[in-house]
Formats: structure tokens, sequence, C-alpha cells
């Protein structure tokens, strides 16, 4: 990272305190508690910045862009009637890496389906 500044050693303390997925609204109202005067703009241009180092990975979920600081892959399942939105687990990814002889750092799953409310 380039020069650390009082406002990014705050975002990045912040940041790595966080264990789940977060994006930058969350985080910049935790960061906010500390330092009223730093910008929505300066918390996006922190996590681009942590993104192209590979300090932290993007996923999109709901139309949103989440963040994480590991290499956790992210997986939903969408219901086309009610629109309802389940995270899921994913436990083994052999069928992943049987597809492909690259090496999978992380990856995103979007299910779409009828979920078991509406099924009935």
């Amino acid at each position: 990272m380039r020069r650390m500044t009082r406002q990014k050693k705050m975002l990045y303390d912040e940041t790595k305190r966080i264990s789940s997925f977060f994006d930058a609204c969350e985080l910049h109202a935790n960061v906010l508690k500390k330092d009223p005067g730093i910008g929505l703009a300066t918390v996006y241009r922190f996590l681009n910045l942590l993104e192209n180092e590979g300090e932290i990975h993007s996923f999109m979920c709901d139309n949103k862009k989440i963040y994480s600081n590991n290499k956790k892959s992210h997986a939903h399942f969408r219901c086309e009637k009610c629109a309802e939105i389940k995270h899921i687990q994913v436990k083994n990814v052999d069928f992943l890496h049987k597809s492909t002889h690259d090496d999978i750092c992380h990856f995103q799953i979007e299910l779409i389906g009828v979920c078991s409310e509406c099924k009935q």
C-alpha cells in the first residue's frame, strides 16, 4: 500500500476487524463513529486500492458490491417468485477443480429457482 495516512490506517484497521462480508456503506458507518469527517468517496477509493492490491476480494450480491477479508467464496440462492435471497454454504468444490486446470482462488455462484415457501 502507498503512504499510510491516519484515515487509511483507520480504514485498514476497521476492514481487518470485520469478519464477515461487508459493503462500503457499512464500513463508512463504522469509521464515522471514530472520524465524522471521513467521506464515502474516501472509503470507495480505499476499498478499490485494497482490492487492486489483493488485500480484499469483492463479490456482487443483490446488485451491490460486497467485500471479504479472506478468500471466502460467495454463493446464494435467489427465488424467481418472491425475490428472496438466501446465502448458502458450498462445502465441496471438487466439481470446479475437475473442470479446469487453473488454480481457483475464490468463486461466486448464484443459484436461481423457486424457494420452498413459494413451492407450497
